[in-house]
């Protein structure tokens, strides 16, 4: 076959009106960008005018993860039975009212639940989109998904850019309030509306064959259902904990509980694909550390450097990410790389950049470190979706839809806050260090916890004097030590983070082994057999 037809064959599609879903997916997933983005430029905001602490503030902006697990699981499920059309006009309802609640947020005592919320509805809605926008490209591009896979999430750094832009002028430069910043993401939603509103949309390979929802959901079966279902107990969990603190994480793990019975009993007891079950653990882990790391790394960056600086940074790393996700097809025909082989270069490499940044003293070695981590990161969500398409067609939208579930949930309740909570541990460690009782008249007088684990409760540092101490113009010996011991701890933060690509890289070096064992990676039809 000529180079040529090759590369017509890979970008022919059997829908006539590909290219226009394609771009319509593009604006969608552009929208959680763009609010995504914004939400964590103004993370700062909300800790200095609410008085929040950083775990406080890694929960809101977990709600904007832990949201999307829900609309894009539950919208894989019926997406087939209700139609697409159906569940953008129901994720263009949710942008729309999270505007609402969020904007509600004006006191302290308020704060915290309108935020949340409305952070979570926002996350609803992207998920919701994300359950339509995932299973349609895998349908339509059918001869070549990691790579249109990646065209549609190149849209996510995209996103990120334009947010990250447009709240450096806005909130930097015009001091506007972060209401009408963060009102910004109701543009590319209107777009998105507009570009999806009167097509025609096809069915997944599964559904078109006729096959019911327990035939679709067998291959992940009672194994793939235990990681999502214990992460849905986590969230629960979490929620319920606020109302009885007691027996809040009893209550949370009763309904996962219950979820994994209802699905052994609908599907007879099938205890799925074990290969699944890896890569919906390791999809976990990819959650939390590249949207779980994207939700804190503006306030970290912006903290060891400027807030001027911390952005450049996200900018430069987003930007890195757009462009390399429209060469994905490229690079695994230059390397020779499987989608296997290319998430274990990238994991090592997303390893390196972390600890690189750990250490970063200048703005140069920031570029360079964070250039690498963006380099890693940038192929991990849109490659595990393609892996899962082109091994498990028969599974229809459902595997894909729960498997960016499980990534969103992580990112929600194990990145974002787990991040947040290494940032008060290791800021009030160091600060006790330095100085005991300087320590002691900084500390917050909420605890912090990791996944409300009792034993992990530590006492991080107050936002409201942090901030102040911060922005001192003529800071105090005493002020310039809390600084100091709060940069260190965004490091120590940076390099723990770096163990989770570690542990990515060894699952997916263990995969490459598995997958030359049986004669390599191969793309499936729905019948199990290799596709021609």
């Amino acid at each position: 076959m000529s180079q040529a037809s090759d590369s017509k064959n890979l970008s022919s599609s059997p829908v006539p009106n590909a290219q226009r879903l394609l771009w319509a997916g593009f604006m969608a997933i552009l929208a959680a960008g763009v609010g995504f983005a914004i939400r964590g430029g103004i993370l700062d905001n909300w800790g200095k005018e609410f008085n929040f602490t950083a775990t406080q503030l890694g929960a809101i902006g977990g709600a904007g993860f832990s949201g999307f697990c829900f609309g894009i699981i539950i919208g894989g499920v019926i997406v087939d039975k209700i139609g697409y059309g159906k569940l953008v006009l129901l994720a263009l309802l949710g942008h729309i009212v999270s505007a609402f609640v969020t904007f509600a947020a004006s006191t302290p005592d308020n704060a915290y639940n309108f935020l949340f919320w409305g952070m979570f509805i926002f996350a609803y809605a992207n998920g919701t989109l994300e359950a339509v926008a995932n299973p349609l490209v895998a349908t339509i591009f059918p001869n070549n998904r990691t790579h249109y896979l990646n065209i549609l999430h190149a849209s996510w750094p995209a996103g990120l850019i334009l947010g990250s832009a447009a709240g450096w002028l806005l909130d930097d430069q015009l001091q506007v309030h972060w209401k009408l910043q963060l009102a910004l993401y109701l543009i590319p939603t209107a777009l998105y509306a507009v570009m999806f509103f009167g097509q025609s949309f096809p069915k997944s390979e599964a559904a078109a064959s006729g096959s019911s929802f327990v035939e679709m959901y067998k291959s992940i079966g009672i194994l793939g259902s235990l990681v999502a279902c214990f992460l849905v107990a986590l969230f629960f969990g979490d929620i319920f904990a606020g109302i009885t603190k007691d027996y809040g994480a009893y209550i949370g793990y009763g309904i996962g509980g219950l979820l994994l019975i209802a699905v052994a009993v609908a599907t007879n007891f099938s205890i799925g694909s074990f290969l699944l079950f890896v890569l919906f653990v390791t999809h976990a882990l990819v959650g939390s550390v590249e949207l779980g790391t994207d939700s804190w790394i503006q306030n970290i960056t912006g903290n060891l450097f400027t807030s001027e600086q911390g952005k450049y940074l996200f900018l430069w790393t987003s930007a890195i990410m757009f462009g390399l996700r429209f060469c994905a097809h490229w690079i695994e025909s230059t390397l020779k790389l499987s989608p296997v082989g290319l998430l274990v270069v990238c994991s090592i490499i997303a390893c390196i950049g972390l600890n690189l940044a750990s250490s970063m003293e200048t703005f140069t070695m920031a570029l360079v470190a964070l250039g690498i981590y963006a380099i890693g990161k940038t192929f991990f969500w849109p490659t595990m979706l393609a892996i899962v398409g082109d091994r498990y067609p028969q599974t229809g939208a459902v595997a894909m839809s729960i498997m960016g579930g499980i990534g969103m949930l992580s990112a929600g309740l194990i990145g974002g806050p787990g991040l947040g909570y290494g940032k008060d541990r290791f800021a009030g460690e160091e600060l006790r260090k330095v100085d005991a009782a300087l320590y002691e008249s900084y500390r917050a007088e909420k605890t912090s916890a990791f996944l409300n684990i009792k034993a992990t409760e530590i006492y991080g540092l107050d936002g409201k004097k942090l901030g102040e101490a911060k922005e001192s113009k003529e800071r105090t010996a005493e002020q310039e030590k809390v600084v100091e011991a709060d940069q260190q701890g965004d490091r120590r933060t940076l390099k723990a983070d770096s163990l989770i690509p570690a542990t990515m890289a060894i699952i997916y070096l263990i995969l490459l082994v598995y997958f030359k064992s049986i004669g390599g990676y191969k793309v499936l039809s729905l019948d199990g057999k290799e596709k021609h």
